[in-house]
């Protein structure tokens, strides 16, 4: 998360740190991946499942607002994509990631709007699916209660190292910096951060299993809830992240503000568009430390809102009618 003395969070890249061509190249490939999702994911969907997206994206933006300090002097913060799609499944998991990302990105300049578009490549598909994709297959090879554990931990290390290293891939092709000195300092840096994740996610879902395990995601099925016994508990989950931890996070440097002051790349940063809660501060308000809670409430609760109003615009557009043709 980006606080008042830091410029982005976790490997959210920045205006100016990608070339043109790299830059148009993730856009084209972000948007055809997140379009096919959102085909996958309304396959399953029903009214009552819409709103799980909605909350599913609060708490992420939440918990992204929480940097936790790792060894080297830098830090981390809950990236999601794992849990997100533990609980919800791949495909919703990366329309709820791509959510989180662009409000971060336009209303609290969080990541570049030219480099959106490798943002949502990085974290909502690449992140999503190969984490995911371990989790799957090392609950196969593990069966039972420990081999899900495992696999979760695992997926969610996995999601994080794997969205950095192609974060590296991007730098390099763009002339940003080396590959043989990026891809390194990425992928050992964000390991450590990985660790995190992956303590968080276990403890999320640990907590949702016992509470509500109907909740959790079965390749297949159509999950029915009615919307309020979930929304407004999960919800006040949320806000207490964004208002009790939000003001304990970490000011130390993110993984990828740490390797770009490393390799003297950093001095490229600099934002296309103003925003109006840049570096998640309120303006008006004196106090850094309530300005960034408020940013942070409100934050969450535009998540929770934008992800609720497109999930509801997917949902019905798949019941649509097709030209009079009846499956």
């Amino acid at each position: 998360m980006s606080h008042p003395d830091t410029g982005h969070c976790g490997v959210h890249i920045p205006d100016s740190f990608l070339s043109a061509p790299v830059c148009v190249g993730a856009y084209c490939l972000a948007g055809a991946g997140l379009t096919l999702a959102s085909r996958r994911v309304t396959e399953a969907w029903n009214d009552r499942t819409v709103p799980l997206v909605g909350v599913m994206s609060a708490f992420v933006f939440a918990g992204q607002m929480v940097n936790f300090p790792v060894a080297g002097g830098t830090s981390g913060h809950l990236l999601g994509g794992v849990l997100a799609a533990v609980l919800l499944g791949p495909h919703a998991a990366a329309l709820v990631l791509a959510t989180v990302l662009t409000i971060q990105c336009l209303f609290f300049q969080d990541g570049g709007i030219t480099t959106l578009g490798a943002n949502l490549l990085n974290l909502a598909l690449v992140g999503v699916y190969t984490g995911y994709g371990v989790f799957r297959r090392v609950s196969r090879w593990l069966p039972g209660a420990r081999g899900r554990s495992v696999g979760m931990a695992v997926g969610a290390w996995c999601s994080v190292v794997a969205a950095s290293g192609v974060c590296a891939l991007e730098l390099a092709a763009s002339g940003t910096a080396p590959l043989r000195l990026v891809l390194p300092a990425m992928l050992v840096t964000h390991a450590l951060i990985g660790v995190g994740e992956a303590v968080i996610t276990l403890a999320v879902v640990s907590v949702v299993q016992r509470v509500r395990p109907d909740l959790v995601y079965c390749p297949g099925s159509v999950t029915a809830l009615p919307a309020k016994a979930f929304v407004l508990p999960a919800l006040a989950a949320s806000l207490g992240v964004a208002i009790l931890l939000s003001p304990l996070a970490s000011s130390l440097p993110d993984g990828l503000e740490w390797v770009a002051g490393r390799l003297a790349f950093v001095e490229h940063e600099r934002a296309s568009v103003a925003a109006p809660l840049a570096d998640y501060q309120l303006p008006g308000v004196a106090s850094p430390a309530l300005s960034n809670v408020l940013a942070a409430v409100i934050g969450t609760l535009l998540s929770l809102l934008v992800a609720w109003g497109v999930a509801r615009l997917l949902a019905r557009w798949v019941r649509r009618p097709s030209g009079g043709n009846t499956a």
